[in-house]
């Protein structure tokens, strides 16, 4: 392939990759501006300085949009971070480093997903879904370290790893945290620290 033809096929996926870059942080900032409205493609399309066909052209839908948005929050939240926290080789330890990166990562837009997770009460088509698939996610990342902690003979006498794993769920979901962050209005260490002593004394040994 000639340079030239590389060069120019650079500058369009450059190009494209700021498109889609513009339209993801619009429905942020839509979100975050104002929670209780409808985040409309046209809203976000002005925004973002592009048309409403190529929101649709990037996205797919308005599903799709939300789609991207929520796996982009958790990716710029330390979701990779998180990830890696808790597949640490030592169970006990992946779930300390498994919950606080997770409190960290709601805490990076908490504001925004607190309203994606309050319209997908409301609006099932475009928005529930996104937030199942994100909550699918966790679940999985939940079943697994339940399954290694009983594996390596870290859970209290007596506890299966799918009741371990119902007991993940509970405190790393977005609720649990918000319930500190903001409804008792402690600092991030804070709830971090509530939350691996409240998973380590439920499930450990």
């Amino acid at each position: 392939m000639p340079p030239t033809r590389k060069y120019e096929q650079r500058l369009r996926a450059r190009a494209a990759e700021e498109t889609r870059r513009r339209i993801l942080d619009a429905a942020h900032q839509r979100l975050r501006e104002a929670p209780s409205e409808p985040v409309g493609v046209d809203k976000v399309a002005k925004l973002a300085e592009v048309s409403r066909s190529t929101v649709y052209a990037v996205f797919g839908s308005r599903a799709g949009l939300f789609d991207a948005l929520g796996m982009d929050l958790l990716e710029r939240g330390g979701f990779t971070e998180m990830v890696r926290g808790v597949l640490h080789p030592d169970a006990r330890e992946g779930l300390r480093r498994g919950v606080h990166g997770n409190v960290l990562m709601y805490a990076a837009h908490r504001d925004v997903l607190r309203a994606l997770f309050s319209m997908a009460q409301l609006e099932a088509e475009a928005v529930a879904g996104a937030v199942r698939r994100l909550e699918r996610g966790r679940a999985e990342g939940m079943n697994g370290l339940a399954g290694r902690l009983a594996e390596q003979g870290v859970l209290r006498g007596g506890l299966t790893a799918a009741q371990a794993a119902d007991v993940l769920w509970l405190l790393t979901g977005f609720d649990s945290f918000d319930l500190l962050y903001t409804g008792r209005a402690l600092p991030l260490d804070r709830v971090s620290a509530i939350l691996v002593s409240t998973a380590e004394h439920a499930l450990c040994s």
